[in-house]
This record gives C-alpha cells, structure tokens and sequence, in this order.
C-alpha cells in the first residue's frame, strides 16, 4: 500500500510548496475604489503575475484571519498593467477587509496604510476558450457575471488594437439577476463598452440583453412610468431590461439562424440548473451535419 500512497503523497506536498512560496511574494494594493452597495474593487499588483480571462485568484489577508484563503474571479483583463477583484461585503471576513482597506473611513487613505495581501494563482477556468470561436454567447447568471468583464474587458483592448487578427467576431451576453443595483459597477462597465462601441459605428459587435428574475409592485410601477425614456432606468444602457427569464430556445434557434455553418462557444457562469438546461439546448440545436451549426458548451458553477 504504501508504494501506491507515497507517489501521490509526494506530487501533493510539492504543489503546497509551490502554492506556499507563490502565497509569500509581496503584493501591492495600488487603489481601492468604492462601488455602490457594499463592493470594494482592488486593483493589485504581483512581480510575475500573468493571467489570462475569466481566471481566479485565492486571497489572504492576515489582518482580518491569518489562514482563511477566499477565492475571487479577475475582473481585470490581460492586457491591463495590474489585476483586479471586486468584493461585495457580505459575511464577517468581507467586512473586515472592507474595514482594514479604510472604506469605513471618510477621509483619504495612504496607500502605506493599506494591508498586506497574499495571492495563490492565477487558475484556470472555461471562459479562457472565448478567443477559440468567432460567435460566442456569454451567460452570466448573479455574481457569475464577474468572469465576463475580464472578458469583455480584453475583447475591447484586442478589438482596438488589432481587429483583423480577432477570431472572434460576435458576442452575445446574457446577464440574469435578481437586482441590477448590486452590481453597478458591472452596469457601468456595459455603458463604457457601449459608448465605444457607438464611436467606432460597431454597436453589432456586442449584442446584451439583461432579465431581471425580481422585482415589487413600486418597482414595476417606476418601469412602466419611465418605459419609454431613451436610456433604461434601472442600468443606464440604451438596451431596455427585460423582466423574466429567456427563452433559451428561442435565443438558441435565432443564432443558430444567423450563424449557419458556425461553431457557437456557449460559455456559463451559473448555478448547476441552468447549466443543464443550456447543455441540453446545445445539444438539441447543433445539426448532425459536420458543415451544420454547432453548439459548443462550457460551464463553471457556484
């Protein structure tokens, strides 16, 4: 037995050593922005640090608990000159980051001040693959939407520069949540592409929709009073938000007529439920023909 057991003994206290020695290299915390509704974005920076989209980091912080690790989602892209996280506060070690980082305060923070951070990674995940297709659909279901402005973010930084060499030609997102407000620093980032997007005569580029699963009585009231104003009055984007869940099937028949003969990249960060049901409309609308359109699914749950 022990033949067996040293072998994957040894491969594993070798990766805590690497994990270990990437966990103790000095890192820099170069701004701490506020966002509405208890989020905090830190913008960090790490000798070495190379990541690609929609990767994860692990986070330390030894003011608030020396051995609690906490993994978030990069919402900076590649080619920025640090890497980013956005924390929502929302339990006891968020709080206390919240606090170490002076956001309780309201004077002006010195950078000095500010914590140490130790970060493990980056790591791997399924929205690498985006630049592999030239049609993808990005579905982004609450908090799973992090991953996509890394995303969206590099695809902006690659269309500008290069637009000839990129594979990637059009992107449908989807974002589905109970409350927009929680996540206006994502809203913001939608109106910054979109009013690019405009200057450049590509709005087709990046088609959104946004469905919002929740809402009361007040807030339908407002939408409907508001509904006929240019810009919608829960995100601030020309695109109006709509209210429900989608069609899957639908959507699915409507790109797939509009891409015949393509490979689809069909990437989700979501709960376990939608990602079955966006496998099996992958499935079931990806012709048999090899010159037919086909559905390509990728998943990361929560």
């Amino acid at each position: 037995t022990w033949k067996w057991v040293v072998g994957p003994m040894f491969l594993y206290l070798c990766e805590r050593l690497v994990r270990f020695w990437r966990s103790q290299q000095k890192v820099v915390i170069t701004k701490v922005v506020i966002h509405p509704f208890k989020t905090i974005e830190l913008q960090m920076m790490k000798k070495g640090f190379k990541m690609e989209v929609g990767q994860y980091i692990f986070v330390k912080c030894p003011v608030v608990s020396k051995l609690e690790w906490h993994p978030f989602t990069l919402t900076s892209a590649p080619e920025e000159d640090y890497f980013s996280i956005h924390v929502r506060i929302v339990g006891d070690w968020t709080e206390g980051l919240f606090n170490a980082c002076g956001c309780d305060k309201q004077e002006f923070q010195e950078a000095w001040k500010l914590p140490k951070i130790a970060v493990d990674g980056p790591f791997g995940t399924a929205s690498e693959d985006v630049f592999s297709y030239e049609t993808v659909m990005l579905v982004g279901a609450g908090i799973g939407v992090t991953p996509f402005a890394s995303v969206l973010k590099s695809v902006w930084y690659k269309y500008c520069h290069d637009a000839t060499n990129l594979k990637l030609k059009k992107i449908y997102f989807y974002w589905l949540c109970r409350d927009t407000h929680a996540f206006e620093w994502f809203a913001d980032l939608l109106q910054s592409l979109e009013a690019q997007m405009q200057e450049r005569n590509n709005a087709e580029f990046l088609s959104y929709n946004i469905y919002l699963t929740g809402w009361d009585e007040t807030q339908a009231t407002h939408f409907v009073v508001h509904h006929e104003e240019e810009k919608d009055v829960i995100t601030g984007l020309k695109q109006k938000t709509l209210y429900g869940r989608p069609n899957w099937e639908n959507e699915f028949k409507t790109i797939a007529g509009k891409h015949p003969g393509s490979r689809v990249g069909v990437f989700l960060c979501g709960p376990e439920g939608l990602a079955d049901t966006l496998n099996k409309q992958s499935i079931s609308n990806s012709e048999a023909d090899p010159r037919g359109v086909h559905f390509i699914f990728n998943k990361e749950n929560f």
